[in-house]
């Protein structure tokens, strides 16, 4: 895996009950337009960003965190206090990257989302209006634009 951001960044849930520092983030980011992301987070889409496990330290508060294991598999880990989405892990996970919330950095890097997914399930009282690459899935799925 390739790296994005060079030195440590940390990141809270809403009410600042659960912190963590990410010391080295992945260069894979992606607007996720899934049905499952836009019900948990309310929004047209989730943006995630990835790390490696040793990487990414929670810092205060991961106690709090509850997970829920959805149908498919997947699990969304968020603070039982506040709600906040913190992390997401597919149903094949191997544990060695860990998916968070890019909307729950309190340091704000430099970065760029390279992809939407899950296109074919997108909102669609949202129109997607970059240049970045689309996929009807995951990555591995057809690439829409």
């Amino acid at each position: 895996m390739s790296h994005y951001s060079q030195g440590s960044v940390n990141g809270q849930c809403l009410c600042g009950s659960v912190k963590y520092r990410v010391d080295e983030i992945g260069e894979k980011m992606a607007h996720c337009h899934c049905s499952m992301c836009r019900r948990f987070h309310g929004a047209a889409f989730a943006t995630f960003g990835e790390a490696r496990k040793e990487d990414f330290h929670w810092v205060e508060g991961e106690h709090l965190l509850q997970s829920y294991k959805a149908p498919n598999g997947t699990v969304r880990r968020f603070c039982s206090v506040c709600g906040s989405s913190m992390t997401f892990a597919p149903a094949n996970d191997s544990g060695d990257l860990i998916e968070f919330t890019l909307g729950t950095l309190v340091d704000q890097p430099a970065l760029t989302p390279d992809a939407h997914i899950f296109i074919g399930s997108k909102a669609s009282w949202y129109a997607i209006e970059d240049s970045l690459p689309q996929f009807e899935e995951g990555r591995d799925s057809k690439q829409l634009v």
